[in-house]
């Protein structure tokens, strides 16, 4: 099978909703398009003394409700294609959750494993010096994705400040907490996918007394912490597989999901693990489970492993892992999905709490970054279903519906500039 181009699959969501929403073929045209594509080569000195030359993007889709916003990713399959669907779905992302923020998104092909510390470092701020002049906290803030941590983003960030000849916390969001982060962004991403799963049990498992059996395919931040938080709901959730991208370990009457965390950080994978069953990701997304949460990469379920799912209900942590050929299936076997764009919506949604602290010079404590992501996420999570009742339609298309609509009157507003 041929690799399904991601934008592709994220025009289609979006013509979907268009043809519902009867959508003006001016927005249409506009969303279309990004708005700005930047690609960069990035000279770095290797610690041999050599010089590598990297290739970076920045994909600015969508700013009519306001400045872009999107994470950077580090990863060695990085393409142009992908930045622009991930821009994209940041669009949609923010007008879902309300978060006055457009799309946008970066990246790097390369493979940060391989790097040293200050290798890292001088790819990190090259990065910054090749796109400073289409970023800033008015213009496009930044944040961590795949393989960039918040160490990442404080280089990026004084890098930024060096440029800028001020300090700029604004500019990048996901930093660490002592150099203006805030509380909690970590953790968001899962924590807001787990607010939506709770909220969405008490409709679609309400008669269901036995625990709810969960496997998650992705071990990384997102799916460890929402594989943990989960955990702690003993007398809801099982966490019964887990697996990253070596493979997976299984067991029906539950994983100890903090050993699971420890071994998989001194051992880096969590092959070897003998306290369970070892499984293919193949297999775990086969398994016979209540809730499948994919937190890894796009793609991941497709139309030749969509009719082996019998998961009844699919949360996705990760950005675009289920292919519309692959939803096509799961929506007639009456699998209800939970889309990215609503699910894992909590990182670009405390990233705005983040923002906001740092203009403010004013910082949150635990329990009102909560809260506030709490309440983003159960309310948010209501008008979609809403709007599925209303249309009769699946969840992803309307949360497609309702972040459309909003950028088209954002847009129509705003008017289109010639």
């Amino acid at each position: 099978m041929s690799k399904t181009n991601p934008y592709t699959n994220a025009l289609q969501q979006l013509h979907k909703a268009s043809e519902i929403l009867q959508l003006d073929s001016n927005v249409l045209n506009v969303l279309e398009q990004p708005q700005k594509v930047m690609l960069v080569s990035i000279p770095v000195r290797m610690d041999d003394g050599t010089v590598r030359v990297f290739v970076g993007y920045r994909v600015q889709h969508n700013n009519a409700r306001g400045p872009y916003k999107g994470g950077i990713r580090f990863h060695p399959e990085v393409d142009l294609d992908e930045v622009k669907a991930l821009a994209f779905w940041m669009s949609m992302k923010t007008a879902v959750l309300d978060v006055p923020f457009g799309g946008a998104k970066g990246g790097i092909t390369v493979n940060p494993r391989e790097l040293s510390t200050g290798e890292l470092e001088r790819l990190s701020r090259g990065y910054v010096r090749e796109t400073f002049k289409i970023i800033g906290p008015d213009l496009d803030i930044p944040a961590p994705d795949v393989y960039t941590t918040s160490q990442i983003m404080a280089w990026m960030m004084d890098e930024y400040s060096h440029l800028a000849g001020q300090y700029s916390p604004g500019a990048f969001t996901g930093k660490p907490i002592e150099v203006g982060g805030s509380i909690d962004r970590d953790t968001a991403t899962a924590q807001g996918g787990v607010y939506v799963l709770l909220k969405a049990a008490e409709e679609l498992f309400a008669k269901q007394t036995a625990p709810l059996k969960v496997a998650i395919q992705g071990f990384g931040n997102a799916g460890s912490i929402a594989a943990e938080l989960l955990y702690y709901f003993d007398s809801k959730f099982r966490i019964v597989a887990v697996s990253d991208s070596k493979g997976g370990i299984y067991d029906e009457k539950g994983l100890d999901v903090p050993f699971a965390i420890c071994y998989k950080k001194e051992n880096g994978i969590l092959t070897g693990y003998d306290k369970a069953k070892s499984i293919t990701n193949a297999e775990l997304l086969a398994l016979d489970v209540d809730i499948l949460i994919p937190a890894a990469l796009e793609n991941a379920i497709n139309e030749l492993n969509a009719p082996k799912v019998k998961a009844k209900v699919i949360l996705e942590l990760a950005n675009g892992p289920i292919t519309p050929e692959a939803e096509e299936i799961l929506l007639k076997n009456d699998i209800v999905v939970i889309p990215d764009i609503l699910a894992n919506a909590g990182g670009v949604t405390v990233s705005y709490f983040e923002w906001t602290q740092n203009r403010s010079g004013y910082y949150w404590s635990s329990e009102e970054v909560q809260e506030k992501l709490k309440r983003k996420m159960e309310s948010s999570f209501e008008k979609v279903v809403a709007l599925a009742d209303e249309y009769k339609i699946d969840l992803r298309t309307a949360a497609y519906l309702s972040a459309v609509s909003k950028i088209a009157r954002a847009q129509n507003d705003l008017g289109f500039h010639s």
